[in-house]
């Protein structure tokens, strides 16, 4: 999921340090986030994002990149939720440290945690793709040795989920702990597909062109919601089909969709243009948080928002001028974690905030 997020927001860094220096202070709780208490920033450096509760709320698991602390490319870190001001938030690694991982998500009995990783194909990050080839487009590339894996919470790897060739990653997993849902390229395209937690019953959910990820279950486990491209035209679906072949993706302009957890009655609710991802249900189970760009024609800030199920009512909810993105409510609503450039001292640096929820 993230590796989709931080190709936008090194595309759009030069924008956000003139926003920084012309436009606004920087800051942890901007005016107008009247949704938010008690804002406290938990990391300091480096590029995080992805941090996501577990089911009592105690812990959050997410992924860090920081070359100048020797952490070339993501991996995973979990840690426990400050309880009070004066405790310091202090995560510790659970990946393996070597080769490139991404989208953790805990167990319901919070006692484990998948993720994609590509280290069984070497201890080294995967190439980057050469941008400039692309005229500097805006690309993520499609990491053809990512599996997903179950790891304890000391970081002992229990189980392979995925073995297929090609790309498996970005998953979640059921309420119930039944399921999982992810993405992958194992039949020709960028489809979400479910399978149990032993690696069986795989089912594709979705079979239309383009890009389908970052997909949550509904808290009865009913429904799924994600983001999607969807190449229409002749120029859009070839520009997909050929860097798709190269093992490259460019979702600029994504929307959310909902379904049942069985892939029946797909339809798109958000119809804002540009890139509207990151979504995920509201712990009642009634509306759905995302990101978006859509209300500037430039391509930021991203500012995150909350929605009805049928994509209506939009609350705006953070008001950065550069980055707000990857929400997630605590089971219990009354706290809400995030990502943000926000007070990072015009550097492009990306840190996790927590703040109380206010209705």
């Amino acid at each position: 999921m993230r590796n989709i997020i931080l190709v936008t927001i090194s595309t759009f860094f030069s924008f956000i340090s003139f926003a920084q220096n012309k436009a606004f202070t920087d800051s942890i709780h901007f005016a107008g986030e009247t949704h938010f208490t008690n804002v406290r920033q938990l990391t300091f450096g480096g590029d995080n994002a992805e941090a996501y509760f577990s089911k009592d709320g105690k812990y959050l698991v997410f992924q860090k990149t920081n070359p100048s602390a020797g952490i070339n490319c993501d991996q995973i870190w979990m840690g426990k939720v400050p309880e009070n001001a004066d405790e310091k938030f202090e995560p510790k690694l659970i990946s393996t440290g070597t080769g490139k991982t991404t989208c953790a998500y805990f167990f319901p009995d919070g006692k484990s945690v998948l993720f994609g990783s590509t280290h069984l194909a070497g201890k080294d990050c995967p190439a980057k793709p050469d941008r400039k080839k692309y005229g500097n487009k805006y690309i993520w590339p499609i990491d053809i040795t990512m599996d997903i894996f179950q790891a304890d919470l000391n970081g002992k790897i229990i189980k392979q989920l995925t073995k297929t060739k090609g790309y498996d990653a970005e998953a979640t997993i059921s309420p119930k702990g039944d399921r999982m849902v992810f993405t992958s390229t194992r039949d020709g395209d960028l489809d979400l597909y479910t399978m149990d937690l032993k690696g069986k019953k795989v089912k594709r959910i979705t079979n239309m062109l383009g890009y389908d990820g970052g997909a949550w279950f509904s808290p009865d486990g009913t429904k799924i919601i994600w983001r999607a491209s969807r190449p229409t035209t002749e120029v859009e679906i070839k520009e997909y089909k050929e860097l798709y072949a190269e093992n490259l993706v460019a979702p600029t302009h994504m929307e959310v969709w909902i379904a049942n957890v069985d892939g029946s009655n797909a339809h798109q609710v958000t119809f804002l243009e540009q890139a509207n991802w990151a979504p995920n249900f509201t712990p009642d189970g009634k509306h759905f948080l995302f990101c978006s760009n859509h209300e500037y024609k430039r391509g930021f800030p991203f500012n995150m928002y909350l929605a009805d199920l049928d994509g209506k009512n939009i609350q705006k909810i953070s008001r950065d001028k550069g980055f707000d993105a990857f929400p997630m409510f605590s089971s219990d609503k009354k706290k809400i974690v995030f990502s943000s450039n926000r007070n990072n001292g015009g550097t492009r640096d990306t840190n996790i905030f927590i703040a109380d929820w206010v209705e």
